[in-house]
């Protein structure tokens, strides 16, 4: 499961970097940040729990 959470997150910050490279889709970007951050803040948590 937490491998799935890493993939997804390395799978949004890519999409966020193009975004700024092709410069399309401003609000799109930084909701893909948060998504992001969002899922690095919750496997961290998780991971410490089970830990």
């Amino acid at each position: 499961m937490l491998n799935l959470i890493w993939g997804v997150v390395v799978v949004l910050i890519i999409f966020w970097a193009l975004g700024f490279a092709v410069n399309i889709g401003g609000g799109l970007i930084h909701l893909l940040l948060v998504l992001a951050l969002v899922g690095i803040v919750y496997n961290l948590l998780v991971g410490r729990r089970v830990g």
